[in-house]
């Protein structure tokens, strides 16, 4: 298959301008290099899962020595939030002082992918209103439709937190009775914020007063938060549990809910429709810290709106032919894609019964993938991986869908949530490649592969890096069309390039909006004339861009530089796609400059 018109140059060479050259501090023992640099991640990861419990709870590892951290939430006070600024300079300086001459290949890896998230994390926290954390879209305003704890808490405490002891249900409630003050905590940070007029658009300040109204509204009995505990500590034999949390819904989380509406609300006077960061103090600097960090190069945002602009015009080219061999001739790409969406067959009715169909589907087509993996990989994932819905009550302003990694034991699964509040955004020819870049090969395969792999430390296997991952989301799509999963679905390859026409898109809307001055409106309808979503949709994608700046761009930025890293050795002595990809998913989740290095490596000429 050939690639999608990439200028390989350019975006390797902006790869390879982002290679960490830090000082070198002298060595402080004798100890081998190796030796030194896992003890010290080793310590900065222990001291990271106390600063924010919620990770340990995520991995499954609030046990054993870690076990009081399953009670625990971060301290998400202004305070504790400098001292998290000033520990990054500190761990950085201390990674900087292990040289890397002293290492071996991977643990240079390990340094050089330390190095870079510090430095990057530095970079973007000598801008007082960025803020990220648990719960968190790292961004400009703290509370946004995607943004603040009041949009993962629920599903954090439902999904993640167990509850399989009395002690379990007791730590729960420890969170349950912590939430306030966090809310109270994003609240203070939209103040500040807006003390130095950095206010998120009036348009997504309405999405978030709404999602938290709906939060707050309505019989506590029926919020997850309260729903959760009452059915799992019921389910062995604890009771009044259920009748707690209500009363702590009703009283203090209720009211910390009404603050925060009310601080949005007094807001909107002053809020604009400018969509773009370039307007915030220091906006171009702060967005091109965004990119540098979500994409791990230092490409420009013209660099990149230019890649997103020539990838869009083959991509659609190519949609062009195949829609007409299907019978779709006339009218635009965005036309056909609608009437192909509205075709016998492709619509889900948009009620229960439906989206379990949906749902259905998309786990089919988990299975069948799954069947040809072998021809491609040389390790499978032993833990299991699903696809479920999105909770209703988060739905509106939620993405059209997000990955949650499972646990290193493998005792909770990989799980995507799909956002189903309705079901014409998701027309059948769409589901395949959307099951392969979030389930297997992509995000829940990887993640899993990581996890089993006894070789990597726990902090290797912890690490998240946005290029790395959401490329090789998008470059499993690939795989699976190389894997012959469209042979005879003409229409799901359709989908399949729609879907790279989306990332494509984004390229183009993200560096519109935050370094061309784009508007809202000019974006939702550049992405719904070029790719596959609905304009709703389509909304809900630039939406996300605007209060997420950058992460968008990490995509197709990742799948190009995985894709030109395997172009590069494929004519190699001893190259085989499944020792490539045993090289690619063999170190954790790393830095694009990093993975280039190490695949030239393992593949020398």
């Amino acid at each position: 298959m050939r690639d999608f018109a990439v200028d390989r140059r350019t975006l390797l060479a902006g790869v390879g301008g982002l290679a960490i050259a830090g000082a070198v501090r002298p060595a402080l023992a004798a100890e081998s290099g190796d030796a030194k640099l896992d003890a010290l991640l080793s310590r900065q990861f222990e001291a990271g899962l106390r600063d924010d419990p919620t990770r340990a709870t995520s991995l499954g590892i609030d046990t054993g020595a870690r076990a009081a951290l399953r009670a625990q939430f971060p301290d998400w006070s202004a305070a504790a939030r400098q001292k998290r600024d000033r520990q990054i300079d500190i761990d950085l300086a201390d990674v900087r002082a292990i040289d890397p001459a002293t290492l071996s290949d991977s643990a240079r890896v390990a340094h050089d992918s330390a190095e870079f998230d510090l430095a990057t994390r530095q970079r973007l926290a000598r801008f007082s209103y960025h803020s990220g954390g648990f719960g968190h879209r790292a961004g400009p305003y703290g509370v946004t439709q995607l943004g603040g704890f009041y949009t993962g808490v629920s599903t954090f405490l439902d999904s993640q937190h167990p509850v399989a002891t009395k002690a379990d249900a007791d730590a729960y409630m420890a969170r349950l009775d912590a939430i306030p003050a966090l809310f109270d905590a994003d609240t203070d940070i939209v103040q500040a914020n807006a003390a130095i007029d950095v206010v998120a658009p009036r348009f997504i300040l309405d999405q978030a007063i709404q999602q938290l109204g709906r939060l707050r509204n309505g019989d506590a009995s029926t919020k997850t938060l309260v729903s959760s505990i009452a059915r799992r500590s019921s389910a062995f034999g604890l009771s009044g549990y259920g009748e707690r949390a209500a009363a702590a819904f009703e009283g203090p989380i209720r009211a910390a809910l009404t603050r925060q509406i009310d601080t949005l609300t007094a807001l909107l006077p002053r809020a604009g429709e400018a969509a773009g960061v370039s307007r915030l103090p220091d906006g171009a600097a702060y967005y091109a810290a965004t990119l540098a960090q979500h994409t791990t190069t230092d490409l420009s945002a013209a660099a990149i709106h230019r890649i997103g602009v020539d990838q869009v015009a083959d991509l659609t080219a190519r949609m062009d032919n195949l829609l007409k061999t299907q019978g779709y001739k006339d009218g635009s790409i965005r036309d056909r894609l609608n009437a192909l969406g509205k075709a016998e067959g492709q619509r889900f009715a948009n009620d229960d019964a439906g989206r379990a169909e949906l749902l259905a589907y998309l786990n089919g087509r988990l299975a069948a993938v799954r069947e040809r993996l072998p021809q491609v990989f040389s390790r499978l994932p032993k833990a299991p991986y699903e696809i479920r819905r999105v909770p209703p009550e988060i739905e509106i302003g939620a993405p059209g869908g997000s990955a949650q990694a499972g646990t290193p034991d493998g005792s909770r699964p990989g799980i995507f949530f799909i956002n189903l509040r309705d079901t014409a955004e998701w027309p059948r020819y769409t589901l395949p490649t959307l099951a392969y870049h979030e389930g297997a090969p992509g995000h829940l395969f990887e993640g899993a592969l990581k996890f089993e792999d006894a070789a990597l430390p726990l902090y290797r296997q912890a690490a998240s890096v946005t290029a790395y991952g959401e490329g090789w989301g998008l470059y499993a799509e690939q795989v699976a069309d190389e894997l012959g999963l469209y042979d005879d679905d003409p229409l799901g390859k359709i989908g399949y390039l729609a879907s790279y026409a989306f990332r494509a898109s984004r390229l183009v809307v993200d560096t519109g909006l935050h370094a061309m001055g784009w508007s809202r409106d000019q974006a939702i309808d550049y992405m719904t004339r070029n790719s596959s979503n609905s304009p709703s949709a389509s909304r809900t994608e630039i939406d996300r861009y605007i209060v997420y700046p950058g992460q968008a761009c990490a995509y197709k930025v990742g799948q190009i530089a995985i894709l030109g890293a395997r172009d590069a050795v494929s004519r190699r002595k001893g190259y085989d796609i499944r020792r490539f990809h045993d090289v690619v998913l063999g170190a954790g989740r790393i830095p694009l400059t990093v993975l280039e290095r190490r695949v030239l490596a393992a593949f020398p000429k």
